[in-house]
């Protein structure tokens, strides 16, 4: 019966764990108690519960995806034109699985934001993206045909449709608006700060800012009364909680980190982030946090707001710089910088082996892509850069000629 077992001729009894069957990290022979969660899969590394973030290219890069109690930092760009794309393909990400949302922003109104996010390519996914990309493509290629060498045509990128054989993530399309009965089907809070300091008394700080401690009692009571942190049974299906707060550490929210070095409640915003960190360790939720980071003038503050946070992923838009007009960025709009990956349940994180990352914003997909410039070897470099190169040439054959011993070139 041992050997009929080992060999696989008889079936394993209901349960029971072989050498052939990989056991769940939830338990319950191959379908752990997060398997019914939806638009959420299990890290095949570390065993730990994900969702995507609206990108699947960016999940690529973070190792998979977001992780369930952890918490991304978006440090926006100069004018938070991008960052506020990702922050709303988080939450559309959100709306497409069923997810509960927790909208948060002390300058729109959480339900004019649920009226701008993209809408998902249904059913036509894949198709759509490619097609999109390679139209693209083709339009690129028609325009200008590049020269260069041929070792450097076949290198690989890091295209949108690189994750496109799984089904963990969507992709949105910038042109069209989410559409309101996806909305209406999914249960989801708002936080405007003039509202609630209108409607609301004033509450004790506790050295924190007013409007965080607002926040932070507003996303506590949607938590303890909805049943997110396991306490108590959820009304229906046990789902995930996404909260998203955006430009956190504005002026807007009381705080005053971006106007002055040494600002008068200089730990308002970590006191915020370490509770907003124990709150979505302990319950079913995943957080999302844009800050304007460029325009923090103490950067000890925001060394403390990384380390609190579990992902941080930079953007650095060219709108307004010199990498705006010149020809080696002509087919991006910024570069995307990750700062910091966690490590979840092991002693090394998932780091991805591509480093220089950027995106551009197409017609309809906003695509993060690897880097890539072109060869300096080209015909727009001029002739006396080329004669100073072949000076230095010489200069330096004649000046390591002493050390050949006699011979006129290096044989290396």
């Amino acid at each position: 019966m041992a050997a009929a077992l080992a060999t696989g001729a008889l079936p394993p009894p209901s349960g029971a764990a072989t050498s052939f069957h990989r056991k769940a990290p939830g338990g319950g022979g191959g379908r752990g108690r997060w398997a019914a969660l939806p638009g959420t899969r299990p890290s095949v590394r570390h065993g730990q519960l994900l969702l995507s973030s609206g990108l699947p290219s960016l999940d690529c890069v973070l190792g998979g995806g977001l992780a369930v109690g952890t918490l991304l930092l978006i440090e926006e760009d100069t004018y938070g034109i991008y960052s506020n794309i990702l922050f709303k393909h988080f939450l559309a990400e959100g709306i497409v699985c069923g997810h509960n949302l927790f909208i948060a922003s002390a300058k729109e109104e959480p339900a004019d934001i649920l009226k701008e996010l993209p809408s998902p390519f249904l059913n036509t996914s894949v198709s759509a993206v490619e097609e999109e990309a390679a139209a693209m493509k083709g339009k690129q290629d028609s325009q200008e045909s590049m020269k260069i060498a041929w070792r450097y045509q076949n290198i690989p990128k890091l295209e949108v449709t690189q994750m496109t054989s799984s089904n963990f993530g969507h992709y949105f399309d910038l042109s069209k608006p989410l559409a309101s009965e996806l909305i209406q089907n999914v249960g989801w809070h708002g936080f405007f700060l003039p509202e609630e300091t209108t409607l609301c008394p004033d509450i004790n700080s506790c050295n924190m800012a007013s409007g965080y401690t607002r926040l932070l009692h507003s996303i506590q009571k949607v938590i303890y009364q909805e049943g997110f942190d396991g306490s108590i049974p959820q009304k229906k299906q046990r789902n995930i909680l996404r909260i998203g707060i955006q430009s956190l550490g504005s002026v807007l929210w009381g705080d005053d980190i971006c106007c002055n070095e040494n600002p008068q409640n200089i730990h308002s915003l970590t006191r915020f982030l370490y509770a907003l960190r124990g709150l979505l360790r302990t319950s079913l939720s995943a957080g999302i946090i844009t800050i304007p980071s460029h325009l923090i003038q103490n950067k000890a503050i925001m060394e403390r707001v990384t380390n609190l946070s579990d992902m941080v992923v930079g953007l650095e838009s060219f709108i307004g710089s010199e990498r705006e007009t010149n020809p080696l960025y002509k087919d991006y709009h910024g570069l995307i910088h990750i700062r910091q990956i966690p490590r979840l349940n092991s002693l090394n994180c998932n780091v991805s082996d591509t480093k220089d990352l950027a995106f551009r914003l197409r017609r309809k997909l906003f695509v993060i892509e690897r880097l890539h410039l072109p060869p300096d070897l080209s015909d727009t470099v001029s002739r006396t850069s080329k004669q100073d190169l072949a000076e230095s040439t010489k200069l330096l054959s004649s000046g390591c000629s002493a050390m050949a011993i006699g011979k006129k070139h290096l044989d290396f």
